[in-house]
């Protein structure tokens, strides 16, 4: 498995880098707080987990060690993938993630893509132990703007994780996904929403 890669990143994509390791160029999805910390033709080292799958073998890349962790525990938890995960840690700071599992913050954690009540009770129940943070008085706070969409139902929260992953921020997508009312399955929305953001 690799642990982690130090190159040049050669292209800056909004989901993805490749990193240029030696004359190897590995392509590395990264989430949205990752990305921001990269610049184009300079050197960046990246924790990586290694998704292999039946299809094929995909690489996830985070700035952080602590990143890389949250991570590993989010998709150990049932019904949550490494895209879903990658969306969530897009959308929340780690600290502020710990805080809201710890301080059981159901409301704060079915504001994240992908993240519905069940599976807002299951991080609880399943990370309550293993995360730890900063003692700190403020109250979990999601960076990206409050989504006043249906973001606990399954199609729409998958459609956003999605969208989040592809670098689109809360922000663009929620006024978009009110709009999807006539999809009937994820693909849909997905879809749908893109061609409404590429308008802009």
């Amino acid at each position: 498995m690799i642990g982690f890669l130090r190159g040049q990143v050669a292209a800056l994509k909004t989901d993805y880098c490749l990193l240029d390791v030696n004359g190897v160029g590995y392509r590395v999805f990264v989430a949205g707080s990752t990305r921001n910390k990269l610049r184009l033709k300079e050197e960046a080292q990246l924790f990586t987990y290694m998704n292999v799958y039946q299809d094929g073998i995909i690489l996830y890349g985070f700035a952080s060690e602590e990143e890389y962790d949250i991570f590993q525990l989010l998709i150990g938890v049932s019904g949550i993938g490494p895209k879903v995960a990658l969306g969530i840690l897009s959308a929340i700071t780690v600290e502020s993630l710990c805080k809201a599992i710890q301080n059981k913050q159901t409301t704060v954690l079915t504001k994240l893509p992908g993240i519905g009540k069940k599976s807002a009770e299951r991080l609880i129940l399943e990370l309550k132990d293993k995360v730890a943070f900063a003692a700190a008085d403020d109250a979990a706070e999601i960076l990206t703007l409050d989504m006043e969409g249906p973001v606990g139902d399954d199609m729409m929260s998958e459609a956003q994780a999605a969208l989040v992953a592809l670098g689109y921020s809360q922000a663009e997508i929620a006024p978009v996904i009110k709009k999807a009312t006539k999809c009937k399955t994820t693909e849909e929305v997905i879809k749908f929403a893109l061609k409404q953001l590429n308008k802009f």
